[in-house]
């Protein structure tokens, strides 16, 4: 045998990329928006008029359900996880060599505080 290669036929037409393993090329869902509101588990009718309250002063959308069973456990994780989401940091830029010094003395500031 050679080690030549031989023509085998088209290849077939490939599939879209949205065809494998669940890759979603819309927009992730939001949480706790009106198309996708939070589901939140209570075990009293004070205790839903609390979270209700909380979830007004957030501006979100929730469906809030009393389960008032023995033993029944409260579930109100996606919202403690929305209203604890920290804030975007942002930090100020240090002067370059050559901008004028933040102190004020009006010259650059490798030769002031650099």
């Amino acid at each position: 045998m050679s080690d030549k290669f031989f023509y085998k036929g088209r290849q077939d037409a490939r599939q879209h990329h949205t065809a494998y393993g669940g890759f979603q090329t819309n927009a992730s869902q939001k949480s706790g928006s009106r198309k996708y509101p939070l589901t939140l588990v209570v075990t009293s009718e004070a205790r839903k008029q609390e979270v209700e309250a909380q979830v007004a002063r957030a501006k979100l959308h929730a469906t809030i359900s009393v389960d008032t069973r023995e033993g029944a456990v409260e579930s109100i994780n996606e919202l403690t996880a929305i209203l604890n989401k920290g804030g975007t940091v942002t930090t100020a830029k240090s002067p370059s060599r050559n901008d004028v010094c933040t102190c004020g003395s009006g010259i650059k500031f490798k030769k002031c505080c650099g």
